[in-house]
C-alpha cells in the first residue's frame, strides 16, 4: 500500500509539473484557470529560483521507505525527469534555466 501511495505521488507531482509548464494552453480556452495556473506557475518559479523542496518529495520519499524500498536524497526532477532528459547532475545553472524556460513558456502563451 505505501508504494501504491508513493507512485501516485510520483504521478501528482508530474501532473503538477506538466501542469505548470503548460497549462497556460488551458488558459486560452478557459480564461478563468488563470487564477490557478498562475499560483502554479509562481511555486514552480520559487522552487526552481531557489532550489526549495518540493513538499511532495519528502512525502513520497518517507513512503518509499515505508515500503521498503530506498529513499533518495535529491528533489524529484534530479531523481526522476534528468536522468530521462540529461545523463548529468542537475547543477543549480541548469535549474535556473530551467526556471527561465518555464516563465518564458508561460508569458509567450499568456
Amino acid at each position: 500500500m505505501y508504494r501504491l501511495i508513493a507512485d501516485i505521488l510520483v504521478l501528482l507531482h508530474l501532473g503538477f509539473i506538466l501542469y505548470v509548464l503548460f497549462g497556460g494552453l488551458i488558459c486560452l480556452r478557459w480564461p478563468r484557470n488563470a487564477w490557478l495556473h498562475i499560483p502554479a506557475v509562481i511555486w514552480g518559479l520559487l522552487i526552481e529560483f531557489f532550489a526549495w523542496r518540493c513538499p511532495l518529495t519528502p512525502l513520497e520519499i518517507k513512503y518509499r521507505e515505508l515500503a521498503g524500498e530506498a529513499g533518495y536524497s535529491t528533489g524529484f526532477i534530479e531523481h526522476y525527469i534528468i536522468p530521462l532528459i540529461y545523463p548529468v547532475v542537475l547543477t543549480r545553472e541548469l535549474m535556473i534555466g530551467t526556471g527561465i524556460f518555464v516563465l518564458l513558456l508561460n508569458v509567450a502563451i499568456y
